[in-house]
């Protein structure tokens, strides 16, 4: 599945640096990716798991990250800095819920029958009981407000963070976090 990625934290195409083989053959910048690569998915998978269940990949939630990792795997010589890894990551894991959201949409205003969404058992698991009025309302946020939300509480990042993951301004970041934060009040007001 061949699908168009954000790229905002890679640097213009370079001509690869000569390979430095190690004593037994096997190139060490790769070796070196591997290993920041392990890193990277050990520390992470669980809260980009979570970022994906709560923007709305319940069911395809694993896919979705294993594939944000594959592209960076694809991208990794093209990164202006290692440390910018995470947030390219991050930001892929929106790009594909988002794509996977749209997708869904143009498929149900084609379907013929409505079939009851049943959550997925990870994102049971994932989802305490005390969280899942919040999650509800959360779902019925506009796709924009639902993002700017759990970027910004649920995994604690600033605007220019949130900014660079969505691929909006960090105005924009704003005016959705205060309507996101307007609406889910309403919303959980109204369930008392």
């Amino acid at each position: 599945m061949t699908q168009q990625v954000s790229s905002r934290p890679l640097a213009p195409a370079a001509d690869p640096a000569p390979a430095t083989l190690g004593p037994t053959g096997v190139n060490l910048a790769d070796l070196d990716r591997e290993a920041a690569l392990a890193r990277l998915f050990d520390a992470n998978h669980t809260p980009l798991l979570r970022l994906a269940v709560l923007l709305g990949a319940e069911g395809e939630a694993e896919d979705i990250v294993s594939e944000a990792f594959y592209e960076l795997y694809r991208r990794w010589h093209r990164l202006r800095s290692h440390d910018a890894a995470l947030s390219y990551v991050r930001a892929v894991v929106c790009n594909l819920v988002r794509m996977r959201v749209r997708r869904l949409q143009v498929a149900r205003r084609h379907a013929e029958q409505v079939i009851e969404s049943v959550g997925s058992a990870e994102a049971e698991v994932l989802l305490r009981d005390d969280q899942r009025a919040l999650v509800e309302a959360i779902k019925q946020l506009p796709a924009r407000q639902r993002e700017a939300l759990v970027l910004r509480y649920w995994l604690d990042l600033r605007e220019s963070e949130i900014a660079a993951a969505m691929g909006i301004s960090a105005g924009a970041v704003k005016s959705h976090t205060s309507r996101g934060m307007a609406t889910l009040t309403r919303l959980l007001e109204e369930r008392r």
